[in-house]
């Protein structure tokens, strides 16, 4: 299986390093938002594939929980995503900006923009997908989970340094008909080999079938709250910034919405088939990769192999050009004022600071246990920060400056605190989130009025 997987897997880096040998990209807006042409099968195919690279954690949330994956990472992320395309998709795409921290400078000034544009390099940075590429290309070939964490992040960062987001895209196309083909394989061989329902229900832990998982309510609704950082998600406003049309903004997301039903049925269904066949598996971030080993023939698994690694890196590169451009313009080039003086001058930061995303991903990678858990402190530390305001923004209001960053700030702090003090959960019964958005909702209230 692992020499198998391995042709695969070179085949697959002899494409994504062939990136590197295209033309580089030009200008600011070339680099950042594609000369903003992209297409309605490139803005769907590329937004589909970037929002799916937590694959191993949906495994490892469908091994441990059962069909509650569906109303954790499924339901949710519909229904903000629906919001997001009904109301502001279009006024992204109207406002003519580069990046999410350009629309907070333009309502409520530098210092909140440099606050903003801070808590989204935090909330960027894919350390949750890179360990994900390590776990699964030491499943695959046995090499050290480092080995496979450095060599997935610097082959997912090489070409976007010349190409940017055209990069990005070009391989996200790929990428998108490959997670699909691998889950179209598995998933149905599964169910020829075992049977359906029945099979599942004979087999599975009762609580597996519960909606809740056996968690709890607050265990379900807290991801609705931690969902809500759809609404001011980079991926989302980038690809809307970089769409041809207004249209193609608002009709690629709802066409997502529907391609991300059909994946999300594959993925829980082959987690609940990874959880009856494997029921003693020691990590269950493994799930679906040792699925695969188990029932499908070597050139078939070397496929999925391959899919799943395509389904990672396409995130991997997207929120590593994010992280970059954030850091490199937004924060740096926004503090040295180099963006006043000509936008041209961020474009060697970002590429610079590639380089730091990209060491800063590995580490956080090699000193994180789950994805879950990842996924979890960052939305609930980078949501209380960014939602309130950009709603805000969106509306037109404008604020104090200097008072509005005090308040983003002070927001992701409490959050921040709130998570220590309980040791990582839910501090006296209350996920971190919460308080956060409370102070947030309550500081920009006082703003408002004095």
């Amino acid at each position: 299986m692992a020499s198998l997987a391995g042709v695969f897997y070179a085949l697959f880096l002899l494409y994504a390093v062939g990136r590197l040998f295209r033309k580089s990209a030009t200008g600011a807006v070339e680099f950042i938002v594609a000369s903003r042409g992209l297409t309605l099968p490139a803005f769907t195919a590329s937004l589909v594939s970037t929002w799916y690279g937590g694959i191993l954690g949906v495994g490892e949330y469908t091994f441990s929980y059962g069909i509650s994956n569906w109303l954790v990472f499924g339901v949710p992320y519909y229904l903000y995503a629906a919001v997001f395309a009904l109301f502001i998709a279009r006024r992204a795409r109207r406002s003519q900006v580069l990046t999410v921290p350009d629309l907070l400078e333009n309502n409520f000034g530098r210092p909140a923009a440099l606050a903003g544009a801070g808590m989204m390099f935090i909330m960027t940075v894919p350390a949750a997908y890179v360990l994900m590429l390590g776990v699964l290309l030491n499943f695959a070939t046995g090499w050290p989970l480092w080995v496979g964490v450095v060599l997935g992040t610097a082959l997912s960062v090489s070409y976007v340094y010349r190409g940017g987001l055209k990069a990005v895209v070009a391989t996200d196309i790929i990428q998108f008909f490959l997670m699909f083909l691998g889950f179209l394989i598995l998933v149905p061989v599964c169910y020829s080999k075992f049977g359906g329902w029945d099979f599942l229900q004979a087999n599975l832990p009762t609580g597996h079938l519960k909606w809740d998982g056996g968690l709890g309510v607050q265990a379900i609704a807290v991801w609705y709250f931690i969902a809500l950082s759809t609404l001011v998600e980079p991926a989302f406003y980038q690809r809307c910034f970089a769409a041809k049309s207004e249209k193609v903004a608002k009709r690629g997301i709802f066409a997502a919405i529907g391609l991300w039903m059909v994946f999300d049925f594959l993925t829980t269904t082959a987690g609940l088939y990874a959880r009856a066949l494997l029921p003693d598996l020691a990590n269950p971030v493994q799930a679906f990769p040792a699925l695969a080993a188990h029932v499908l023939p070597p050139f078939f698994q070397g496929i999925f192999t391959v899919a799943l690694l395509a389904t990672i890196m396409s995130t991997v590169d997207s929120y590593a050009f994010i992280c970059a451009v954030t850091l490199g313009r937004d924060v740096v080039g926004r503090w040295r004022g180099k963006l006043a003086d000509d936008e041209e001058q961020s474009l060697p930061l970002i590429r610079m600071s590639l380089t730091v995303t990209a060491v800063l991903a590995v580490a956080m990678a090699l000193l994180s246990e789950s994805v879950i858990d990842l996924w979890k402190i960052l939305g609930s530390l980078g949501t209380p920060v960014l939602l309130g305001p950009m709603m805000l923004a969106h509306k037109g209001v404008r604020l104090s400056g200097g008072k509005t960053a005090l308040v983003m700030v002070g927001s992701g702090m409490t959050a921040a605190v709130w998570l220590l003090l309980g040791g990582g959960d839910a501090w006296l019964g209350v996920e971190a989130i919460f308080p956060g958005l409370l102070f947030s909702g309550l500081g920009l209230w006082w703003v408002s009025r004095y």
